[in-house]
């Protein structure tokens, strides 16, 4: 049995988890049996949701290395032969004494320290940054954006086609909004200049329902919580701004011109590698200055270049072709790892 160690709170947001289901959902097309693991009850609702099982550990969920006597008893008796670990709370030791018992793949973003697990997979754009040690023969590297674990609705995304005019943006602002950059970008960009503005808020939004009242007279303005097609307001949009993290990703599947910016040392590297690249304009960080500012004039000079549009759409669907999440599963169904 496979099993997926993650968590989901209101301080870490979905993003673990929803990579996660999305690698679960391919390894059943491997017809795998596949078990979540978590600290707590949040995630439940959208295990259950996807008909997954899972254990509930009743652990801190920032405190990992207090799991590990509970986790081994797991992993003997359900008989898990690999786990998936998906989190920024592990330890060297906590990584070392599960790698003793199971073989271990870890999902990283962070190069924290030297992983003792069989193989660390890590998709992220700058992954040259974080100095793996390649040659360690005890460890499987698979390094790169070509092992995205998107959802399966962008597994198969058509080339987007790119229009003259920019009609339809789409604000997204992750899981949570702690600066509402949502409603500073409503306030700041002249509305009136476009057929529809879309704007999606995360479950942990806690400026949605001020945003609802705002503009509820505004037809061109709709505020969306927690939405299950993200892809269809993506693919319908002309040019979207986005926090960064894991989206900025699906939006690279979509080949949707996009501004980011960040609100949380985690997302810059990987935003600030997209803007290297050419692929997305990086707007900065919220912390740092008027970033509505900076978003505008962005947004107006994307806006009046169809050509700058129109590459950087295609640079997009070539460095994120949707497939990742199918060949991570191909690796976790590996004898060999």
């Amino acid at each position: 049995m496979i099993a997926i160690r993650v968590d989901m709170n209101n301080q870490i947001a979905t993003g673990h988890l929803m990579r996660c289901l999305s690698i679960a959902e391919a390894l059943r097309f491997h017809n795998e049996e596949v078990m979540f693991i978590v600290a707590d009850e949040q995630p439940i609702e959208f295990l259950s949701q996807r008909n997954f099982r899972y254990i509930v550990l009743n652990t801190q969920w920032n405190n990992m290395e207090s799991e590990v006597k509970e986790l081994t008893k797991i992993i003997i008796d359900k008989n898990i032969d690999k786990l998936l670990i998906d989190s920024y709370q592990v330890t060297y030791k906590y990584l070392n004494e599960i790698s003793n018992i199971t073989k271990t793949i870890y999902i990283d973003d962070l190069g924290k320290f030297e992983y003792p697990v069989n193989t660390v997979i890590c998709y992220a754009n700058y992954w040259k940054k974080l100095g793996y040690d390649l040659n360690n023969t005890k460890t499987k590297y698979f390094l790169g954006t070509k092992y995205v674990p998107l959802r399966k609705e962008f597994w198969n995304i058509k080339n987007k086609h790119i229009s003259d005019d920019v009609e339809n943006v789409l604000i997204m602002t992750g899981g949570s909004d702690p600066y509402n950059i949502a409603g500073l970008m409503l306030c700041g960009i002249d509305r009136s200049k476009y057929k529809k503005i879309d704007v999606i808020c995360g479950r942990y939004n806690s400026n949605y329902n001020d945003l609802v009242a705002g503009y509820r007279n505004e037809s061109n303005v709709s505020i969306h919580r927690n939405v299950s097609n993200m892809e269809d307001y993506m693919m319908n949009a002309d040019i979207a701004i986005s926090a960064g993290g894991t989206t900025l990703y699906e939006l690279c599947a979509c080949g949707i011109p996009t501004i980011s910016y960040t609100f949380v040392d985690n997302q810059i590297d990987n935003a600030k590698q997209f803007d290297e690249d050419g692929l997305i304009r990086y707007a900065g960080d919220v912390r740092d200055g008027d970033i509505v500012k900076s978003i505008n004039s962005i947004l107006n000079k994307m806006k009046d270049d169809y050509k700058l549009r129109k590459d950087m759409s295609h640079r997009m669907q070539l460095c994120v072709d949707g497939r990742g999440t199918m060949r991570v599963a191909d690796i976790m169904c590996e004898k060999c790892i």
